[in-house]
């Protein structure tokens, strides 16, 4: 039996920890967004990294979400969630896409402004500078003028996204746009999308570039040049070019296909854990001993019982306790619809662990990406009732793939509930189809923390790891769509053409004027 002396393998272990020290990365993380399911994403990423032994210092406008976790330092700057009139009415007033954004896009730039110049902030800018991050991790969400941290701090950037890659975050990394095949997520619509699909897709994208694209431009360089004075910063422009690496919470096999450069990482299912965590004992035999199985229901962080109508409410309430199933409702606060003894309600719930339960039936979801993907890595069919943003869309390509079925807010009736309710539960295929999807779903060379691991490292490893940037992150957008060649070539297309045009007339000319003088000859001679 080998035998280490004492004081030996305590120099070992030192050994070992200077090494884990050295390699050691110092990464700030950056989230200011008002929801706590996109904090849950981006968390998530830094966990990831602080568990594998980075210093990782976080900020944000909600306490920590995963708790027991590795970081370094964790910064609550308090912040105004998602209003609650504002989200009630986004819910119960459903609006057509371009009228829903201005106000949206409003309220989410003010909030990012207040998180930067909130007094906890202000002093950690104050007290860091250049040198002291090697790595800026950036919760994204419209925030460009946020970027501006990473020059403050003279580091490369990483962006963390919360659902698959939109326009400014295609437009960072110069990721190229496919109208053709890839719908907008203001389109509930899914490849492959026919003539009228097209068109109103190529409609809906010309929207969001030109109309959405300039107001958010406009809105970020006016907070940019607020936070980041021009005497002291680069110019925003330059900014975008610090961008090393994006991370974005999707996954090929859930559409749409697409190309992507090699700066945009997939990491679909990262708030995912590898191994679920045990179950309180409480809800463990709530699960354990419902003989009928159990319903799920849930309508994410941001919509609570009280946005919904007492109508709807009621509808939702009526069917659920005539079912023979036990319903674990997240109901969010304490105005309840009416008690049932099927029915369970409780204002949080470990979403993610208890989609893993081999008993959960039916989950009656938002369609929020990340209740999507949770419902779908644990094989587990779905009711949508979308309300705004990429809901819709999600629950479109829930139902095209079969893994369940959507329902409109503002038209749900009883006897629809229900029956969609019978339907999902009672028709094996929808469980099947799910089921096949998390396997193909779970089938990656690596998992989407090892994927963070490496790539981030990869970044911090290579100094920026610029040498992955698309040549067309460098080009103006005329130079990107060859505007100054085709201006050139039409230039000297016409130039040669002009010049042609010209010889013929002067030779023309010229033949006339010999034609002529033959004539006036032979006329003088005839005479």
């Amino acid at each position: 039996m080998l035998f280490i002396h004492k004081p030996c393998l305590l120099l070992w272990l030192c050994v070992i920890q200077l090494l884990f020290v050295v390699d050691a990365a110092r990464i700030l993380v950056v989230v200011p967004a008002p929801s706590k399911s996109h904090l849950m994403i981006h968390a998530s990423v830094a966990e990831t990294l602080a568990a594998d032994g980075h210093n990782v210092t976080m900020i944000a406008v909600f306490p920590d979400v995963l708790k027991n976790t590795h970081f370094s330092k964790y910064i609550h700057i308090e912040g105004k969630p998602f209003d609650q009139s504002f989200t009630a009415e986004m819910v119960n007033k459903p609006q057509p896409f371009y009228k829903k954004m201005a106000p949206m896009m409003t309220l989410i730039f003010d909030h990012a402004h207040e998180t930067i110049n909130s007094p906890k902030m202000q002093e950690f800018l104050q007290t860091h500078g250049p040198g002291d991050f090697d790595l800026l991790i950036l919760g994204y969400f419209m925030n460009d003028f946020m970027l501006g941290l990473g020059a403050h701090f003279q580091c490369p950037v990483v962006i963390s996204f919360m659902i698959q890659p939109v326009g400014p975050i295609n437009d960072m990394v110069r990721n190229p746009f496919e109208v053709a095949y890839v719908p907008s997520l203001a389109m509930d619509v899914r490849p492959p999308m026919n003539f009228g699909g097209r068109l109103k897709n190529f409609l809906a994208i010309g929207f969001e570039r030109i109309v959405m694209g300039g107001l958010m431009s406009y809105k970020n360089k006016q907070f940019y040049s607020y936070n980041f004075p021009a005497d002291r910063y680069p110019p925003l422009e330059e900014v975008y070019k610090n961008v090393s690496l994006i991370l974005t919470n999707h996954h090929f096999s859930q559409g749409p296909i697409r190309p992507n450069v090699p700066a945009l990482i997939e990491i679909g299912g990262i708030q995912i854990k590898e191994q679920p965590d045990p179950l309180p004992a409480e809800l463990a035999k709530i699960l354990d001993n419902a003989k009928e199985g159990v319903i799920y229901f849930s309508f994410g962080s941001n919509v609570q019982g009280s946005h919904l109508s007492k109508e709807k409410a009621k509808i939702m309430f009526d069917v659920l306790s005539k079912l023979p199933h036990t319903v674990l409702m997240k109901w969010g606060d304490s105005h309840f619809p009416g008690q049932a003894p099927n029915i369970i309600y409780k204002s949080w719930l470990p979403q993610d662990d208890i989609l893993a339960h081999p008993n959960v039936k039916l989950f009656i979801t938002h369609g929020g990406q990340g209740s999507v993907v949770e419902s779908q890595y644990h094989g587990v069919p779905m009711v949508g009732i979308p309300f705004f943003g990429d809901q819709p869309a999600n629950m479109a390509a829930v139902e095209k793939a079969g893994f369940g079925l959507a329902l409109q807010y503002t038209q749900l009736t009883e006897v629809d509930f229900r029956n969609t309710i019978l339907e999902v539960l009672n028709n094996p295929q929808y469980r099947e189809n799910v089921q096949r999807f998390s396997k193909l779903y779970r089938d990656r060379p690596m998992t989407p923390r090892q994927m963070v691991r490496f790539w981030v490292d990869y970044v911090i490893r290579h100094k920026g790891a610029y040498h992955m940037q698309s040549p067309a992150v460098h080009m103006t957008w005329w130079q990107l769509h060859s505007l100054d060649v085709i201006a050139f070539l039409m230039a000297v297309t016409f130039g040669v053409f002009g010049l042609l045009v010209g010889l013929c007339r002067c030779l023309c000319c010229r033949g006339g004027k010999k034609a002529t003088a033959k004539t006036v000859n032979k006329s003088k001679k005839n005479k």
